[in-house]
């Protein structure tokens, strides 16, 4: 899973839309290597996969309109998306179970409605360095874009800085895959997970996306509504490969693995990887760590031969993948 926390484990070692078109600002070519659109297709590309996390959230305000479309315009192959319901059963794009870390808002998610979701400014702590509340007023470039009150980038609208619904990233963009995770656990994500379904199956996108979860009891709960979407193990699957080497079940073939938690210690080299692949699994590496999240840290994971990097800086994982792709 994508954002894994196995604090159940003592120590383990790892050894291996919004509104406009958009205009990009940023300056990476696109591959010039095949794109995919199903995940079938996008494992077969025969090389390494770049995805968007959370629309960038490093470059881009998190998950958001805006940053979609410069992840896209830079070429990279997955979307990723944390998603969860409003209060009046709206799916949309948002990591945290409440507002407050990136909006001028406050409150949870499942008790606000749709239209208070979309009144936000989701650029509104965003700064060229983090996401963060001890910045100067003029770091924040992107605040007050939603309202109005400051010009958007050239190409955009005040609706791309936005909490977005699901369906419309998901349907703005048909020829990408969808890396999702339903955020929140079992009982509670059950109604997401069951909307999440109903979307994936009303746009016809259910052969390019995989989706995840924290909690594995979700993804057994998903899996029942939707049989032939792609899946991803949640934290205890993972722990019991990691720990036992207990195959994951569902015929999961996609694991999702951050390269450090704070209370495991992982060190990610070819080892790990190398198991991975004796077992059939693909690896998609999340960079926990600051130090990976540059054009030398994903450089540095394409070269231990991961097979997929959910990249918070899509633009220099796309640089390091277009170098990387250029050597072979």
């Amino acid at each position: 899973m994508k954002k894994l926390i196995l604090s159940t484990i003592a120590a383990i070692v790892l050894t291996a839309c919004g509104g406009s078109t958009g205009s990009s600002t940023d300056s990476t070519p696109t591959l010039t290597a095949p794109q995919a659109t199903t995940v079938a297709e996008t494992l077969a590309l025969g090389r390494p996969v770049i995805m968007a996390h959370a629309s960038g959230e490093i470059i881009h305000p998190h998950s958001s309109p805006y940053g979609y479309a410069e992840a896209v315009n830079v070429g990279v192959d997955i979307l990723d998306f944390d998603v969860q319901l409003t209060k009046d059963g709206v799916l949309v794009v948002q990591h945290d179970l409440d507002v407050d870390a990136g909006t001028d808002g406050s409150g949870n998610v499942i008790d606000m409605t749709y239209d208070e979701i979309l009144a936000l400014d989701n650029a509104y702590w965003f700064t060229k360095n983090c996401t963060c509340k001890d910045k100067p007023e003029t770091d924040y470039i992107f605040r007050g874009v939603r309202t109005g009150k400051v010009d958007p980038p050239s190409g955009y609208a005040p609706e791309d800085f936005i909490i977005p619904k699901f369906i419309d990233i998901a349907t703005k963009y048909p020829k990408h895959m969808l890396n999702i995770e339903i955020k929140d656990v079992f009982p509670n994500a059950v109604p997401a997970a069951k909307e999440l379904a109903r979307i994936l199956d009303e746009i016809g996108a259910n052969d390019r996306a995989v989706v995840t979860s924290f909690d594995d009891k979700v993804i057994d709960e998903f899996r029942k509504i939707a049989p032939t979407v792609e899946l991803s193990p949640g934290r205890a699957n993972l722990v019991a490969w990691f720990v036992n080497n207990v195959p994951i079940p569902y015929g999961m073939r996609i694991l999702q693995i951050p390269t450090a938690e704070p209370a495991v210690k992982f060190e990610l080299n070819a080892e790990v990887i190398a198991r991975a692949r004796a077992d059939g699994y693909i690896l998609w590496i999340w960079p926990s760590e600051s130090k990976w999240e540059n054009t030398a840290g994903y450089t540095e994971l394409l070269r231990l031969k991961v097979d997929g990097i959910d990249a918070a800086n899509p633009t220099e994982a796309m640089t390091a993948l277009n170098s990387f792709m250029a050597e072979k």
